[in-house]
């Protein structure tokens, strides 16, 4: 390494204790990988069917996620050898052990989606819809001329 330069930490602004915490919540937290488990739950799917199971999820994004998944080692592929190839995709233990507490988080989320708009109605009347972190914008007035 040159003197005077230095290498970024991996994730520079998480501690090291929390790297594990944080990259499971950026998993879980992405549109796609909590249906793809829940699908994925109740039985072993084969791509085509699990692509009609999540609802508006596009061929490239559910190849990338399940890819994603099958290296993180929450979901196994399983090609039979038969003409034409068959693929199948199935939780693995550690797949099922993420679906407990995301299916209780899911099930939080359908409960409690009323609560969290009535929230933000209420935030937004005594704020006048101004959102969080950012300033109310004035509207732009007219230079004088002189």
């Amino acid at each position: 390494m040159q003197e005077g330069t230095f290498m970024k930490p991996r994730h520079g602004h998480i501690s090291e204790s929390c790297r594990p915490i944080s990259e499971i919540l950026s998993l879980i937290g992405d549109k796609w990988t909590s249906l793809i488990i829940g699908r994925l739950r109740g039985e072993p799917l084969r791509f085509n069917e699990l692509k009609r199971r999540v609802d508006g999820i596009s061929q490239k994004v559910l190849t990338a996620s399940l890819r994603a998944l099958v290296r993180d080692g929450f979901v196994e592929r399983i090609e039979y050898p038969t003409v034409p190839p068959s693929v199948e995709y199935r939780l693995t233990p550690f797949g099922h052990e993420l679906a407990e507490p995301l299916s209780v988080l899911q099930q939080f989320a359908l409960d409690n989606a009323g609560r969290m708009e009535a929230a933000r109605a209420a935030y937004d009347a005594r704020t006048g819809g101004e959102k969080p972190g950012r300033q109310k914008t004035q509207p732009i007035q007219p230079a004088a001329v002189p």
